[in-house]
């Protein structure tokens, strides 16, 4: 798949501008210059055709900053992975300093590139893009990041430079989407770079330091995955801004695009209530779960124990898996489990084998009779017809004499038969009339 770098200075629109091609609100949008501190890959698809869009950090090579030297290096890798860059500058700013260094960068890495002039918001302005033809890196083409002018033009020329440079255009079917989820500062970045084998993503000692949901594309064992980092979800607080606000929604809007959840828990300080609570989030977002427990080396507690607790306290039993994301210990355990729960995640029960084990258990353990009415549930029929989660429905002779209990004990058994630890099982009863 073709992939599109969008770079420059801090705060001239490029979260706009990837948010406009995409058609989502994927990127943080924020008056505060430098909000944007990874880079985040976003799938575009324009006239039948699809690539990767690149939004990166802000390039200012003056600031003195270790994030901005991150910043920096993160941005250096983009062009390094892109196939073509797209070269943000402020119109109405003007040209400045920073970006006549950035154009030399760019010339210097001889990678191809388009020079947009964003917000140009009226034809009046696009005179303000003349100025730019000296970075002489082409003609400035001016859009509007806001307001969308000139955005199917810009879409329209990234497709024909793909095309040309030979780029592939391709849309995958059978893609693994796994989410990165935890508190803040748990190590979720050092973990996603791990796996991925490159500083893809900013690594901090700053608690939040990822502030959107990254894709990062890859193949692990033959198979294409999606991977997910997010920014961390911390309990709200009274004055809390906006930016912590919208990176949970991004959060949780992640958790609604994955097929798999890695929870990471920092072992060294326990599983708090908090882990517990944005596992409770995840499933309810009906992901598959994994809870990788880190620095779990310089945990006294037993495993047996841990593993007996969360079982107990969630629902999906997920799996447990110890690991270090800094020393990269059993992240190719992790990326195993992964892909072997996507599998059951998948997996369709057989109509037949679930009926004899509907009949099996109404014989061993009888369903509830109502006392007031002498009625006894009767479970008819079964039949699971959705997968990813997985889904089944049971007919019965009256849903109202579903009791909590029962239904607890019908998932229990029907999740340990079929092995769906770690998967959302959501089992509908219907009257059948």
């Amino acid at each position: 798949m073709g992939r599109v770098a969008v770079v420059g200075y801090p705060n001239v629109g490029k979260s706009t501008l990837v948010n406009r091609l995409s058609g989502t609100r994927v990127a943080i949008v924020h008056e505060t210059p430098g909000v944007t501190r990874d880079r985040k890959d976003v799938p575009v698809e324009w006239n039948g055709s699809q690539f990767m869009l690149i939004d990166t950090g802000g390039v200012d090579q003056g600031d003195p900053r270790p994030m901005a030297k991150q910043i920096i290096e993160q941005v250096e890798l983009a062009i390094a992975e892109s196939d073509l860059i797209l070269f943000l500058v402020d119109a109405k700013a003007g040209m400045t300093a920073a970006d006549q260094e950035l154009a030399d960068l760019l010339r210097r890495r001889r990678v191809p590139t388009m020079l947009i002039a964003n917000k140009i918001d009226n034809a009046r302005d696009e005179t303000l893009a003349l100025e730019f033809h000296a970075l002489a890196l082409g003609d400035p083409l001016p859009v509007s990041g806001n307001h969308g002018n000139n955005t199917g033009d810009l879409l329209d020329q990234v497709v024909e430079r793909l095309k040309d440079n030979g780029s592939a255009f391709d849309q995958q079917d059978d893609v693994i989407h796994i989410a990165v989820l935890g508190r803040p500062n748990v190590g979720k970045s050092t973990l996603v770079n791990s796996m991925l084998g490159n500083e893809r993503v900013i690594v901090s000692e700053v608690a939040g330091t990822t502030r959107d949901a990254i894709d990062s594309q890859f193949v692990f064992e033959d198979r294409e995955v999606v991977l997910v980092d997010t920014a961390g979800i911390r309990r709200r607080s009274r004055g809390g801004n906006d930016i912590d606000y919208y990176s949970e929604v991004r959060t949780l809007q992640a958790a609604d695009r994955a097929d798999v959840a890695l929870l990471l828990v920092d072992a060294s300080q326990g599983v708090r209530e908090t882990d517990l609570s944005i596992a409770d989030k995840i499933m309810e977002r009906d992901c598959a779960t994994i809870v990788v427990l880190s620095k779990w080396d310089i945990n006294d507690c037993d495993l047996g124990d841990v593993k007996d607790m969360i079982g107990k306290k969630l629902r999906q039993r997920p799996e447990v898996v110890t690991a270090s994301a800094l020393t990269g210990r059993n992240v190719q355990k992790i990326m195993q489990k992964a892909i072997e729960l996507h599998g059951r995640y998948s997996h369709r029960a057989g109509t037949g084998e679930l009926n004899r084990l509907v009949g099996d258990l109404k014989q061993s353990n009888p369903p509830p009779m109502d006392r007031r009415t002498k009625r006894r549930l009767n479970m008819l029929y079964a039949t699971q017809f959705q997968t990813a989660p997985p889904r089944i429905r049971i007919f019965v002779n009256d849903r109202k004499l579903v009791t909590r209990s029962y239904a607890y004990f019908m998932e229990n058994q029907l999740r340990e038969h079929f092995d769906f630890q770690g998967c959302p099982l959501i089992i509908d009863y219907m009257t059948r009339s």
